[in-house]
């Protein structure tokens, strides 16, 4: 594993020229250019609120807005990274046949590119959540951002970015052998984002003794990582912390495993 990340260190370069030319074909000719990864989470944010925040929030609709700002931002990422890094392996075939670079790299381009994105809207979900709070009647100091939540964030944006490279690491190494697997994981991601509290509050599940769902949902961890600094003010629990590190321990052992098993094998089936 050393080695593979000694190794991408030493082309970070060549990585970044990849992530760059990502971009720039992501929106050639694009009017809204990076306007665009922005558009579905908001849209998708005014839809939900406008229809489900008195069924679903509580009645409560700038912290149902805030709720649905920060869970898309970190789907987005999750389920984009996931999907899209099944294919980093087929897609990067020319480069692969020419040089024996680390495949790791190849994915950790998708990524990147994905974190580019959802980073862009995840800043879009805290100022809308400044905004929203301002609009508020009366705020208070449990509704209003705590500075310190820009820090606390940290370690989950860290875990989830290193989680999302060894789960497209993972796939993007199965696709070869079974190129359905894109397919099936944009139809698995359907049912877990309504699995996971993304457009309802935790406590909808909870008071319908569905608490198992999330406990035992992936997702819902780094969603928690994440989300609950920005919404209450306050650090995630050790204990948060602690699965979060371990779920992501897990992840990286079983890319490495798929890698050093599969690496000098899989161009023989690209």
């Amino acid at each position: 594993m050393i080695q593979h990340l000694t190794a991408i260190w030493k082309f970070r370069h060549f990585l970044y020229a990849l992530v760059r030319l990502d971009l720039r074909l992501r929106y050639r000719r694009s009017i809204l250019g990076v306007g665009w990864s922005l558009l579905n989470p908001i849209a998708m944010t005014l839809v939900f609120a406008v229809v489900f925040s008195s069924l679903l929030g509580g009645g409560d609709v700038p912290r149902y807005v805030s709720h649905l700002l920060i869970g898309m931002a970190v789907w987005g990422f999750l389920r984009e990274s996931a999907v899209s890094g099944c294919r980093a392996l087929i897609a990067n075939e020319s480069y692969i046949r020419q040089s024996p670079l680390p495949y790791n790299l190849y994915t950790l381009r998708t990524v990147c590119g994905q974190a580019i994105h959802s980073m862009i809207a995840l800043v879009v979900a805290v100022l809308g959540m400044v905004i929203v709070t301002a609009a508020t009647s009366q705020p208070t100091a449990q509704t209003m951002l705590n500075p310190l939540a820009l820090l606390w964030i940290v370690p989950g944006l860290i875990l989830s970015f290193i989680a999302a490279w060894a789960v497209a690491t993972t796939f993007a190494f199965i696709n070869v052998y079974f190129q359905d697997t894109q397919h099936l994981l944009e139809v698995a991601a359907q049912v877990v984002f309504f699995m996971t509290p993304i457009i309802y509050f935790p406590s909808n599940l909870e008071s319908k003794g569905y608490w198992l769902l999330l406990t035992m949902n992936p997702v819902n961890l780094f969603l928690d990582l994440i989300r609950t600094p920005l919404m209450n003010g306050q650090p995630p629990s050790e204990q948060i912390l602690l699965a979060g590190a371990a779920l992501t321990t897990v992840l990286v052992r079983l890319a490495a495993g798929t890698t050093a098993w599969l690496q000098k094998r899989v161009v023989f089936h690209l």
